[in-house]
């Protein structure tokens, strides 16, 4: 078994985890203007991805892109189809899509904030529960590295539509709003939320 193995409904048992799914949990952060060069580069490259219609197309074109402006901005590290073995006896192992940190450090792995999943076939949904199985992998890991941080974020992510999560403690937040790269400014607002959040 892997993260890719979960579901909502399994996740929900394994874990004991509380969904809580009415919640509008960034929508009044102000935007934050994304630089030319990202402007630029989205512009050219949404139409691309989209009519690729491929995750790999999406996730090279856009994903890379965000991190990427985020990584300059805040100097954090992100980490693409990294093997995130945490428990293996719990199903928490495999690999993850991206995982940011609030760490610059890029040649391993240290404290990592916000899970992210690349939604297979375009359906978001379905890609909840990995990315809620990951998020609670990213806390047991900060927990044995004594580096335990009070909220784990997610994010699962067609390229073009966005829908964020919040674990703490037991309890699963999922935020009420889906966001869409069509506005970039209000996802990477949300994401340095995530991060500079304590």
């Amino acid at each position: 078994m892997s993260y890719s193995d979960f579901n909502l409904k399994k996740v929900k048992a394994q874990f004991e985890i509380e969904l809580i799914e009415q919640t509008d949990l960034f929508s009044t952060l102000d935007d934050i203007a994304v630089s030319p060069l990202l402007a630029e580069v989205l512009k050219q490259n949404i139409p691309l991805a989209l009519a690729m219609g491929t995750e790999k197309a999406r996730s090279e074109l856009i994903i890379v892109n965000i991190f990427l402006e985020l990584k300059k901005r805040l100097n954090i590290s992100f980490f693409s189809g990294i093997d995130f073995t945490v428990d293996k006896s719990q199903g928490l192992n495999g690999f993850c899509d991206f995982i940011i940190s609030k760490s610059a450090e890029q040649l391993f792995l240290e404290t990592p904030i916000i899970a992210l999943v690349e939604a297979k076939n375009e359906k978001i949904v379905g890609g909840l529960g990995q990315c809620i199985a990951e998020m609670w992998a990213a806390r047991l890991y900060n927990q044995q590295e004594n580096q335990a941080i009070p909220y784990i974020y997610g994010v699962v992510t067609t390229g073009h539509a966005w829908k964020f999560l919040k674990l703490d403690g037991n309890k699963v937040y999922i935020d009420i709003e889906d966001y869409y790269i069509k506005n970039p400014e209000k996802i990477l607002a949300i994401l340095t939320y995530m991060i500079n959040t304590p």
